[in-house]
C-alpha cells in the first residue's frame, strides 16, 4: 500500500528529468571530398562547414569526445547509433583541489561539425540540463542524422580520413564542392588556435609543482595532476620552459589538434631542455610526439587514425604501475604517430606498440640514459574510456616528489656545509690569547 505511490512518485520525477526539443527538419548533406555524398537531415546550428572528416568508436562520452581541443576543425563521425540520449551536463566546475574549472574537457564544442545515425529527441540524466541539439545551436556547431555512419566509417577506414563539408539548408540543394574548395586544417597551427595564450596557475597549494605546455589539453590532465596534490601551472604551447624550469619539479606536454610538424619550434625548445634538465618529463598525444621529434624520431600522417576507448597496446618495458608483456585497453584520438625505427635514437627505447596496427603507442628514455622521460600516444587519463593506465599519472607525480625531495635534501646538505664553514673560519679568525704572567 505505502510503496505504490513511492513507485509512481519515483518515475514521475524521472520523467520530469526527460526534456524533450525536437530540431527543425533542414535538409543536410554530407560531401567527402573523395566524391561520396550522405543525405540526412540538420540538428544544433542550421550552417554549413568545411572540415575534416573522421569517425570514432566511442561508445560513451560523445560530450567528452565533442570538447576534446585535439577534434578542432573536424567533422566528428560516431559509429554508434544513437547519440544525445543522456543530454548534456552543467559544463562549471571549482578550481580547487579536486576540479579544475569545467566538468567536460574545455569549455565548449571543438569539433566542427558532428555526425549521427540517430540524434536522441529526448534525453535523460540527472546531471543534464540540455540536449545536444540545443547544446550545439548554441556553439553554433551543425549537426547531420538520418546518415548511414556505419557506411561512412567503411569509406573512411577503406581509404583513410578525408576532406568534407555539411552543408544545410539551401546549401544542400547546392552541387558538392570542387576539390580546391575543400577546408585543410591540417594546414594550419590549430594548437596555436587553441593553446592558452598567458599563464595561469591551478592548486598553487599543492606540495610538487608541475609545468603544462598547453598544446590543446584535456581538463582532465590537469584534473589528473591536481587530484594528486600537485601545483599546476599551464603555459602556452610555445613558451620557453627553459627560462623558468628550475623552479619546477616536473614538465607535462599534454594532448593538442593537428600536425605535430606546426610546431617545430616546441621540440626545438625541449630538446635543449633534454640536453640541459634531468627532471622528469611526461607527455601524452601531441606532447609525446613532440618529445619523440626532440629526440630524433619521425612524426608522419596515418592513414585513418585511432579514435576510440577500445584501442589494445602492449607494454614493451616496464616502468612505474607499467609491466612490460601486459596488453592495457586505452582511449586514443591521433592522426600522427612516431615512425618506428631500428635502431631507436640512443637513449631511447620503444614503450608501447598498438596491438591493432603496430603503430609506436608510447616511447621513453633508457634506464642508463640519466633521464626519466616517457611519452604515450594514448590517453591514460581516458575521460571517457578506460583506467587502466591512470597511474601512470600517480607514477610521474611521485618522481616529481621525489625529485623535489632530493633538491631539499641537498639544499639542506649545502645549507649545513655552509654553516659549518662559516663557524670553522669564525673559530680561526680569533685571535690568540697571550699567556700573562702573573
Amino acid at each position: 500500500m505505502i510503496t505504490r505511490p513511492i513507485i509512481r512518485l519515483s518515475f514521475s520525477y524521472r520523467s520530469l528529468s526527460t526534456h524533450a526539443r525536437s530540431p527543425t527538419s533542414i535538409p543536410a548533406v554530407l560531401h567527402l571530398k573523395t566524391g561520396q555524398s550522405f543525405t540526412g537531415s540538420s540538428f544544433g546550428a542550421p550552417r554549413s562547414i568545411f572540415g575534416e572528416t573522421v569517425f570514432s568508436t566511442s561508445i560513451t562520452s560523445y560530450t567528452e569526445s565533442m570538447t576534446d581541443p585535439s577534434y578542432r576543425g573536424q567533422i566528428l563521425v560516431f559509429t554508434t547509433p544513437l547519440i544525445g540520449n543522456y543530454g548534456v551536463p552543467h559544463n562549471i566546475a571549482p578550481r580547487d583541489s579536486r576540479d579544475v574549472g569545467v566538468v567536460l574537457e574545455s569549455s565548449g564544442i571543438q569539433c566542427a561539425a558532428v555526425v549521427v545515425a540517430d540524434v536522441a529527441e529526448k534525453f535523460s540524466h540527472y546531471t543534464a540540463i540540455e540536449s545536444l541539439h540545443t547544446w550545439c545551436s548554441r556553439y553554433k556547431v551543425p549537426g547531420l542524422t538520418g546518415v548511414d555512419t556505419r557506411a561512412i566509417t567503411r569509406l573512411l577506414r577503406d581509404q583513410g580520413t578525408t576532406l568534407g563539408r555539411v552543408a544545410v539548408g539551401d546549401d544542400a540543394a547546392l552541387p558538392p564542392p570542387n576539390e580546391n574548395e575543400y577546408w585543410d586544417p591540417s594546414q594550419e597551427n590549430l594548437v596555436d588556435q587553441i593553446s592558452t595564450k598567458e599563464p595561469y596557475v591551478l592548486n598553487p597549494a599543492g606540495d610538487v609543482r608541475i609545468a603544462v605546455l598547453d598544446f590543446g589539453a584535456k581538463a582532465n590532465i590537469a584534473r589528473a595532476l591536481v587530484r594528486r596534490g600537485a601545483a599546476v601551472t599551464v603555459l602556452p604551447w610555445n613558451y620557453d620552459f627553459n627560462v623558468i624550469r628550475d623552479k619546477f619539479d616536473g614538465l607535462f606536454l599534454s594532448n593538442g589538434p593537428g600536425d605535430p610538424q606546426q610546431c617545430w619550434s616546441a621540440a626545438h625548445k625541449l630538446r635543449t631542455t633534454l640536453d640541459e634538465w634531468r627532471k622528469p618529463i611526461f607527455g601524452i598525444c601531441m606532447g609525446h610526439q613532440i618529445i619523440g621529434m626532440a629526440a630524433g624520431l619521425d612524426a608522419y600522417r596515418m592513414t585513418f587514425g585511432n579514435r576510440g576507448h577500445n584501442q589494445p597496446v602492449l607494454a614493451l618495458a616496464s616502468s612505474g604501475s607499467i609491466r612490460a608483456g601486459r596488453v592495457y585497453v586505452t582511449s586514443q584520438n591521433h592522426q600522427y604517430a612516431l615512425r618506428l625505427q631500428d635502431p631507436f635514437p640512443e637513449g631511447w627505447e620503444p614503450f608501447f606498440i598498438n596491438c591493432n596496427d603496430s603503430s609506436v603507442e608510447g616511447i621513453k628514455s633508457t634506464s642508463d640514459s640519466n633521464h626519466r622521460v616517457w611519452g604515450v600516444q594514448f590517453h591514460p587519463e581516458s575521460a571517457g574510456g578506460p583506467l587502466d593506465t591512470m597511474e601512470m599519472f600517480t607514477d610521474f607525480v611521485a618522481e616529481c616528489r621525489a625529485e623535489r625531495l632530493k633538491a631539499r635534501f641537498a639544499k639542506a646538505s649545502v645549507d649545513t656545509g655552509t654553516i659549518l664553514r662559516e663557524k670553522e673560519s669564525a673559530f680561526n679568525d680569533v685571535p690568540e690569547l697571550t699567556a700573562v704572567a702573573a
